[in-house]
């Protein structure tokens, strides 16, 4: 009778813990459903369209980029509507004036790709060569003349204005773009 009852209290004690382990993971959120995605770039939303991975690609060499230097502007814009198409009317910033060449429209569901793409295997030439098959796809390019210097570590406001889409502001960081690997 004595191993009877061990055997049963020990079953007893393991259904128990079993349990208790089994209700601590209920209800929990996962660790990465917060995480922001592993781009060098800021992003932002309005409407059908989305901004992503815009940041100044610049290589700083001293305490700062100077005042007429210029430096690129680097983004993808994403057109989300399957009907109505969109176009980049004008970049402004208080740090300089923005250029912008090249084919600024976004067709319905398109993306409009401003400079070099980033990513460890794809080359720092223009996105019209890097990237030459994306379906729906322009390309185009954005350079800013700095009015004042700036300088890594700091955020910077831009201004896009889109003709359907309307403005987007955003803080958009420096990188220093694709290094070389030694």
């Amino acid at each position: 009778m004595n191993w009877f009852n061990t055997a049963v209290s020990k079953a007893a004690i393991g259904l128990i813990a079993a349990a208790a382990l089994a209700g601590c993971s209920s209800g929990q959120i996962s660790q990465s459903a917060d995480q922001a995605p592993a781009v060098n770039g800021s992003a932002a939303s309005a409407g059908d369209l989305a901004l992503r991975d815009v940041r100044i690609q610049a290589v700083q060499t001293g305490d700062a980029l100077e005042v007429g230097d210029t430096v690129d502007l680097v983004f993808v814009a994403t057109n989300q509507s399957p009907e109505t198409g969109d176009e980049l009317t004008g970049i402004s910033t208080p740090i300089g004036k923005v250029s912008v060449t090249g084919n600024r429209s976004l067709a319905p569901s398109g993306t409009l790709i401003v400079g070099a793409p980033a990513g460890p295997e794809l080359p720092t030439a223009p996105a019209s060569k890097a990237l030459p098959d994306v379906t729906g796809a322009s390309n185009a390019t954005a350079t800013v003349t700095l009015d004042e210097a700036i300088s890594n570590g700091l955020n910077y406001e831009f201004t896009f204005d889109f003709k359907n889409a309307g403005s987007i502001r955003l803080a958009v960081p420096i990188s220093a773009g694709m290094l070389s690997r030694h």
